[in-house]
């Protein structure tokens, strides 16, 4: 399986990620030890919410499209 994962800076509330794996615990085991450049600064994180898919490709299309300007959108009204 391969999730999709959203994550919020417990201590900058405001400050979101959402990341690809495998393994959604060891993800943010790695977030929250400043193993991700991108989210060191903000730590600690917690887990959201996640969304489970068989396939990789899948996994990294619906990824992609929470980043853009429209899934930004679904996201804040659905998953956040």
């Amino acid at each position: 399986m391969q999730y999709v994962y959203l994550i919020r800076s417990e201590a900058f509330p405001e400050q979101r990620y959402i990341g690809f794996t495998a393994d959604p615990r060891k993800r943010i085991v790695a977030h929250n030890t400043g193993g991700s450049v991108h989210t060191s600064k903000y730590k600690p994180w917690k887990l959201v919410g996640y969304h489970a898919f068989a396939e990789k490709r899948r996994a990294r299309e619906f990824e992609h499209y929470l980043k853009t300007g429209s899934g930004h959108a679904f996201a804040n009204k659905r998953l956040w």
